[in-house]
């Protein structure tokens, strides 16, 4: 069975955006600032957004998300803003006209970064920053996907990118660790001193920290986003297919764009990087949850019409409460044992008799249980997958596609991995696809540290009994070792 269902409805004072507008992005409130923008343009700016679905509100609220200014005066908006009669200034993004132009262009809301914060030019320094002792795992720590120092945690990743690009595992895994730790405290750092207790913040992230606080901007993270390598690697490891080493060694050829991939006849590209290429405006485009859903619908159809006992999971960012992601994974086995062996094959050709397969690789199972334990982790599992990308119709959504200006096809190519476990894995599978990385990274490394035990996608193992744990939900190998169970949700690390 398809264990995810689409969520109910919005409250009706959610569901319309000025007359019978339909609201898309019930979790975005805007408020335009009139002044140095004028009432006329703020009126037209209003009902552009409310047309494409974004819930603009007329009176400044607690309510509000997201205050958008052409003012680029700091100070006097600031200033402005603490006069109001607002409590939750601090949870609220304070941005440049800038993000609002993306956001329409883009037809949703587009990631706030660093460059559309308009920082208060005197940040508030306090040292009444609820002292809360915060564990050095992630697995210890509930991260929803409500993250209050994103203007910090959106540098490190851009830090950890450049290191993953230079193949430097060390600068990388740190950062991560500083990015996790920030997202998971349920208040905003305004302080360099603020994270003196905090584990995994070391100088260089801290340097970075203050440097955002003093100028509202870090000065090497921005010197890496106008860097013309980094931008190079960049886009080029945006291809499906296309990995850091074979976008630096396109790099090293002088290639700068994707015409000069395409046009030069020395490269032979793989198949999945020629449809990575193929159909990069769509995949290349955030995946919504409502489209994900939709997905779940057809193979959960083309599943049951091949075994009725099958079950199927979504998992990844979709599972943890995201509304957007990169792509869509699912689980997908039976309980019978050994009956999953060719379940993937025939969900395969299914789609193949559908016309809706546009790519798919494929990769059998090797799992072994006499290889475990193993004693490295291994990125990949051993179990059936195959790696998708499917034609995905408008009239299968909820609410439509999330489309792209100018596009009328009524049609999107969306990303999708399926993989098929043995049902006595089925518990290590789901709890290891579903992440987040790091998340599962310092489970593994708790199971290791303080339990003695080995734990990967496949098994937990007690090296002190020297026996296989058995597990048939993802609670029972949270009580295997010791720990509170953390919800799905919660594991946003």
């Amino acid at each position: 069975m398809f264990h995810v269902r689409p969520r109910k409805r919005s409250r009706p004072e959610e569901a319309s955006v000025s007359g019978h507008q339909q609201a898309k992005f019930v979790d975005v409130r805007m408020f335009l600032v009139e002044r140095k923008m004028g009432s006329s343009r703020r009126r037209f700016l209003t009902q552009l957004a409310r047309s494409k679905g974004f819930i603009v509100e007329d009176i400044l609220s607690d309510a509000v998300t997201h205050v958008v200014s052409e003012d680029s005066r700091a100070s006097s908006l600031w200033t402005w803003l603490k006069g109001s009669v607002l409590r939750n200034l601090s949870m609220i993004h304070v941005l440049d006209i800038s993000w609002f132009t993306e956001s329409m262009r883009e037809g949703r809301p587009v990631t706030v970064e660093t460059r559309h914060l308009i920082q208060d030019a005197l940040p508030e320094v306090t040292s009444s920053t609820p002292v809360v002792r915060v564990s050095q795992y992630a697995c210890q720590r509930r991260t929803t996907t409500e993250n209050h120092n994103k203007i910090f945690t959106d540098a490190f990743e851009v830090m950890v990118e450049n290191y993953e690009f230079n193949e430097m595992e060390g600068p990388c895994l740190a950062f991560r660790r500083s990015a996790s730790v920030l997202k998971s405290l349920p208040w905003v750092v305004r302080c360099v001193r603020a994270t003196e207790d905090l584990p995994f913040l070391g100088e260089h992230a801290k340097a970075v920290i203050e440097d955002i606080l003093q100028h509202g901007r870090s000065f090497e993270v921005e010197k890496l986003l106008s860097d013309e390598r980094f931008q190079t690697l960049k886009l080029f490891t945006s291809v499906f297919g296309v990995g850091p080493k074979t976008a630096e060694k396109w790099h090293r050829r002088g290639l700068r764009s994707f015409g000069d991939v395409l046009a030069e006849p020395s490269i032979r590209l793989n198949r999945m990087q020629q449809s990575g290429f193929l159909h990069y405006g769509d995949i290349s485009r955030a995946v919504t949850k409502a489209e994900a859903l939709a997905l779940g619908n057809i193979i959960d159809e083309a599943v049951h019409a091949i075994t009725p006992d099958a079950i199927l999971a979504l998992t990844g960012g979709f599972r943890r409460g995201k509304e957007f992601g990169h792509d869509v994974d699912f689980i997908v086995t039976t309980p019978e044992l050994g009956k999953e062996e060719r379940l993937l094959l025939d969900i395969i050709e299914g789609f193949k008799e559908q016309g809706i397969l546009l790519f798919c690789e494929y990769q059998a199972s090797t799992f072994d249980m006499s290889k475990l334990p193993s004693q490295r982790f291994e990125a990949m599992d051993h179990f059936a997958k195959c790696f998708l990308i499917l034609r995905l119709e408008g009239s299968q959504v909820e609410g439509g596609l999330q489309s792209c200006a100018g596009d009328s096809r009524g049609w999107k190519a969306v990303r999708v991995d399926l993989v098929s476990p043995p049902m006595d894995r089925y518990a290590f599978t789901l709890l290891g696809w579903t992440g987040s990385r790091q998340f599962e990274r310092d489970l593994r490394r708790y199971a290791r540290s303080e339990r003695r035990m080995l734990l990967d996608n496949h098994a937990l193992y007690d090296k002190t009994k020297k026996e296989f744990l058995a597990a048939t939900t993802e609670k029972d190998i949270f009580a295997h070792l010791g720990l509170e169970y953390i919800e799905p949700w919660q594991r946003n690390a």
